[in-house]
This record gives structure tokens, C-alpha cells and sequence, in this order.
């Protein structure tokens, strides 16, 4: 008998509430609760079994654990913002409620990709004998775990990884963001960074880019180096790598509205005042950008994202593996009525929760999720739709 509260009403949460919903023998009992409860109960009316629903603000802290004492889940799965990660994981202690994001924290002020504060829970978190796994989603959370297990399978001993996510649909807007336009538009405009024997290399924002020919005949796009939070935790515990990278693609179309928008200012995270007002550029912008949530039925293609690790094999023998997922959008919308890129993080969080509440992963404390067998996640990554696929060889070559 588990029992588990969602946090967070959006494309995300809206896939989490449906996979969950479809394994009563884990998920026995579900609420879904958000800042706007009319989000819970539309999502709500659309599953294949019945779930509560709450309001809750996740910012405030006494409210958080009001909610949790009331329903007394046995995990949190915070699909909210990533700037509020910090107030659900206080609640979680003080409810005694183990804890699973998709995310990690960032300050509402600065675009910064960091485990820092989260880490800093630790001790806290094993003292009350309860477990936060951090970073249950694609990227991060499957991307950790493809590496876990090619290293696991076929090169223990590894020297490069190269996380490579694209996106080779399309949902026919000018300018659209598949998730957050708030957190989309901070994570691309910051710096780039890379892990290279020891230390953090950084580049200016989407100078360093890349042709990229996508698996099974998907096209071709460009990807840019970026700095995506998994770095920081695979090279944490994931012993021997020289270097480690992060891919994105990007179409011309969406840079040259991004520039446009950077160029006028919009994409600032700091206020202006505007007429007496304190307005905050992007907060603003996302008011005016299409809601992710709506670009579903819009969205056509397939997603591609996967990891590449060299290295030497059992015998030692340099070894290049890829292992990758594909997800079309289009399916993605008629199981649970959202894209392809909610659904490819919604259904980690669900196993990642999974994991937990079955035992698979156990801990007390704080955990990133390359510190797991990632065997059983991977199996149960196949069985509730997003299978694996293996090459062995290199598809992101040197130039």
C-alpha cells in the first residue's frame, strides 16, 4: 500500500498523474496538487482511475506540511518549479515524507545549475531516516542512468561521455518553448560548460555547435554545447572520466528569435520598473509565449536523446557504446494527452518513484540517480514506454 502526493500541475505532473495512475499495484493512492486546484481536477478527469486533488502553494512551507500530514503520503514528487525545490524538501523533513524531484534547485536570481544546496541536505535527510532522490527525469535522471549501466555492460572503465538530447519535431509556432519558457530560455542563454580531465571548462553561450546525424534516419540538426546539471553529479560518482559533455539541437528559427529577444532584453531574469511596477522581462515574456502544455496536439516527430561513453572494455580494449530513446510525439499525445518531451520526463519521475516505493533503491539521504544498479529502472523504462536502443559505435565522432 503506497501512497503518493504529486506536486505540480503542469505538461509534466499531467504525465506523472497518468503513469502512476496505471500501476495501482504501486500507486495505490494519488493526489496531484498545485497552486490552481482546476488544473488538478481537469488533469484528474481525464485518467483511468479516480485520484484527490489539492491546492498548494509549494513556496509556502507551513502549508506544504499541513498538506502532508493531512494526506500522509509515503513520497513527494515535486514536478513544480525548480526554484522551489528547497521549500518541499524542508516540508518533507518535517512531515517525515520521503522526497524525488526531476530537477535540481536554482535561486530565483540566478541562472545557475548547481547540487549544492541540495547536497547540503544529506545529513538531515539520513538523520530522519528518510531518502530525496534528485533529478528523476531524462536529463538529468535517464541520461545518469544510461551512463550507470553502458559503464555496468560493456566499458567499466570509462573515459568520455557525451550526453546528446534533440528534439527533431515540430509544433508549426514561430517561437515556442517544449517546457517552462522561464526555465527553457534560462537554462540556453547561460554558458556553456564542460568537464575535461579535472576541471570545469566554461564557453560563451551556444558558441560551440556541432552537425549531428540522428539515429535511425531522423534527420540531420545541430547541436550546442550546454551545461546541464547530470555533469556535475556523473563526474561526482561515475570514477574515471576525462571528459564530459552536454548536447543540445536547436532549429535556426528558435536562436534567431532567441537573439532578437536577449538583444531587446527580454530574456532578463532581474526586475525593471515599468511605470512604478517591478516587472521581470522573462516572467513577463512567459505570459505571452504559447503554454507548453497546449503545443501537444500541435506537435509532430519524434524526440532522440542518448548517451555516448568510450572507454576500455572487460578486456581492455577502447569501446564506444551509444544507448538512446526515441519518442514520437504524436503517441506520446494520445496515451496521456501530452508531447513527447513532459512525457520523456514524466515517466522517469513515475519509475524513479517506483524504485522507491518497491525497494529497487533504498537509502537514507540525499541521492543523485547514477548512485543506483540502474538495471531495474531500465527494465522498467521498457515496460512503461520508453525503451532503449543500443549502437556500438560512435555517432558523435571528433572533429
Amino acid at each position: 500500500m503506497s501512497k503518493v502526493l504529486i506536486i505540480g500541475a503542469g505538461g509534466v505532473g499531467s504525465v506523472v498523474a497518468h503513469k502512476c495512475a496505471q500501476v495501482p499495484e504501486v500507486f495505490t493512492k494519488i493526489m496531484l496538487a498545485s497552486r490552481t486546484k482546476a488544473k488538478c481536477d481537469a488533469i484528474a478527469a481525464r485518467l483511468s482511475r479516480p485520484i484527490q486533488t489539492a491546492q498548494v502553494d509549494a513556496d509556502n512551507v507551513p502549508q506544504l506540511v499541513k498538506l502532508l500530514k493531512k494526506f500522509k503520503p509515503d513520497l513527494v514528487i515535486n514536478v513544480a518549479l525548480p526554484y522551489q525545490d528547497l521549500h518541499i524538501m524542508e516540508a518533507c523533513l518535517e512531515a517525515g515524507v520521503n522526497y524525488l524531484d526531476t530537477a535540481n534547485y536554482e535561486p530565483p536570481n540566478v541562472a545557475k545549475f548547481e547540487y549544492k544546496w541540495q547536497w547540503a541536505y544529506h545529513d538531515r535527510f539520513k538523520k530522519a531516516g528518510l531518502m530525496a532522490l534528485l533529478g528523476s527525469g531524462f536529463d538529468p535522471g535517464v541520461t545518469s542512468v544510461y551512463t550507470t549501466w553502458i559503464c555496468k555492460h560493456f566499458i567499466p572503465k570509462p573515459h568520455t561521455l557525451d550526453i546528446i538530447d534533440c528534439n527533431a519535431g515540430s509544433h508549426g509556432q514561430p517561437f515556442a518553448t517544449n517546457f517552462n519558457p522561464e526555465i527553457n530560455i534560462r537554462e540556453v542563454t547561460a554558458p556553456g560548460r564542460y568537464f575535461s580531465h579535472g576541471r570545469w571548462v566554461e564557453t560563451a553561450p551556444l558558441s560551440v555547435a556541432r552537425p549531428f546525424r540522428l539515429p535511425e534516419n531522423l534527420g540531420d540538426l545541430t547541436i550546442y554545447l550546454m551545461y546541464h546539471e547530470e555533469l556535475e553529479s556523473i563526474v561526482r560518482h561515475v570514477p574515471g572520466l576525462k571528459r564530459a559533455r552536454f548536447w543540445m539541437s536547436f532549429s535556426e528559427t528558435y536562436l534567431t528569435h532567441l537573439r532578437v529577444l536577449e538583444n531587446v532584453g527580454m530574456t532578463r531574469i532581474d526586475p525593471v520598473d515599468y511605470q512604478g511596477t517591478p516587472v521581470v522581462p522573462l516572467k513577463f515574456l512567459k505570459k505571452l509565449l504559447p503554454d507548453p502544455a497546449s503545443l501537444g496536439p500541435l506537435t509532430t516527430g519524434q524526440t532522440c536523446i542518448g548517451c555516448q561513453v568510450s572507454g576500455l572494455n572487460a578486456k581492455g580494449r577502447p569501446q564506444t557504446v551509444y544507448v538512446y530513446n526515441v519518442c514520437d510525439h504524436a503517441t506520446c499525445y494520445k496515451e496521456v494527452g501530452s508531447q513527447a518531451i513532459s512525457y520523456t520526463t514524466g515517466v522517469p519521475a513515475m519509475v524513479g518513484a517506483m524504485m522507491m516505493l518497491t525497494g529497487k533503491w533504498s537509502g537514507t539521504g540525499v541521492f543523485n540517480m547514477e548512485q543506483f544498479d540502474p538495471d531495474p529502472f531500465m527494465a522498467a523504462l521498457e515496460r512503461h514506454g520508453l525503451s532503449a536502443r543500443v549502437l556500438k559505435k560512435a555517432v558523435l565522432r571528433e572533429k
